[in-house]
């Protein structure tokens, strides 16, 4: 008697969902709530960060609002952009879980990530390199053998310290505030990260001519790229459109693509990029462009 109860609840609520309903669509989601739902960060300055009245902004956020307006066109309707502060280690299980519709921070492109999620064409670029005190000599991967090196988990940068010196001792942080404190406190001795966060740093930390960044060349060069779930083509070909024909209008010098960039990255931006991180994000935006059809200037 139970197993036939419990066979007819089953049916009853089988009968209940809808084709489709279980397996909802980034835009299908979109077009029913108005709402798309980002995962940024938090600290990730100037990609995406908490400003001072509070609101995440940011580079990485820029592109979110275009990805927005992109949807508003296709669907016909209001799309409101809401943005939720993610730490790296919950960025794929939210996107996976659908918490979130897509995540737009400084998230770089790996295979066992490529695993999991899909990603968008990369928008910007960067690299691992180190935040030292000056005179560390820190400044080779036989260096770093038994040198306490900050890390965020779930990051490219523990990856690639761990492929340039596996024997460096790798400490563990929750962001990178955490980690520029302990490096002052001389808990650590040295904090890895993107090259450019370590410059925001630079320009903007107390103290920072007793710092300074190592390597000349970053252990590794990352393309910058937006993540979505998996089965979303229509999304992250919206998504791709938009992020290749912004980058067109960047490198054709169309002002308000030019604005967008400088804000975070030019004279008066956030963080100035040194000639060979500009050099490398235009590279970068030229070869994305270069591989895909010209969008029509409006």
């Amino acid at each position: 008697m139970y197993k036939q109860l419990a066979i007819a609840t089953l049916g009853v609520f089988l009968a209940t969902i809808t084709p489709g309903m279980a397996a909802e669509t980034v835009m299908q989601k979109v077009k029913r709530t108005g709402v798309l739902t980002a995962g940024t960060s938090k600290d990730a300055i100037p990609f995406a960060y908490t400003n001072k009245q509070g609101e995440l902004v940011g580079y990485s956020v820029d592109m979110l609002n275009l990805i927005a307006r992109k949807l508003e066109k296709e669907l016909g309707k209001k799309v409101e952009l809401k943005l939720i502060a993610l730490t790296p280690a919950q960025r794929i299980p939210k996107i996976i879980n659908r918490d979130v519709d897509i995540v737009c921070d400084a998230s770089s492109f790996t295979w066992e990530r490529d695993k999991q999620v899909d990603f968008s064409v990369s928008y910007g670029a960067t690299g691992t390199q180190l935040l030292v005190k000056q005179g560390s000599k820190i400044d080779s991967p036989e260096s770093l053998i038994g040198k306490r090196i900050g890390v965020l988990a779930k990051t490219t940068n523990e990856q690639a310290i761990k492929r340039a010196q596996p024997r460096a001792i790798l400490v563990y942080f929750k962001d990178r505030a955490e980690g520029y404190t302990a490096l002052q406190q001389g808990k650590i001795d040295a904090l890895a990260s993107d090259s450019i966060f370590l410059e925001a740093w630079l320009e903007k930390g107390k103290n920072r001519e007793q710092f300074e960044i190592v390597p000349p060349r970053p252990y590794s060069r990352e393309g910058i790229a937006c993540m979505v779930p998996e089965d979303n083509s229509n999304f992250l070909d919206a998504v791709n459109f938009t992020l290749i024909e912004f980058m067109q209008g960047f490198v054709n010098n169309q002002p308000q693509n030019v604005r967008i960039f400088d804000r975070w990255f030019g004279s008066q931006g956030v963080v100035l990029l040194n000639r060979d991180l500009r050099d490398l994000a235009i590279e970068t935006m030229q070869i994305m462009i270069e591989s895909r059809e010209e969008i029509p200037q409006r």
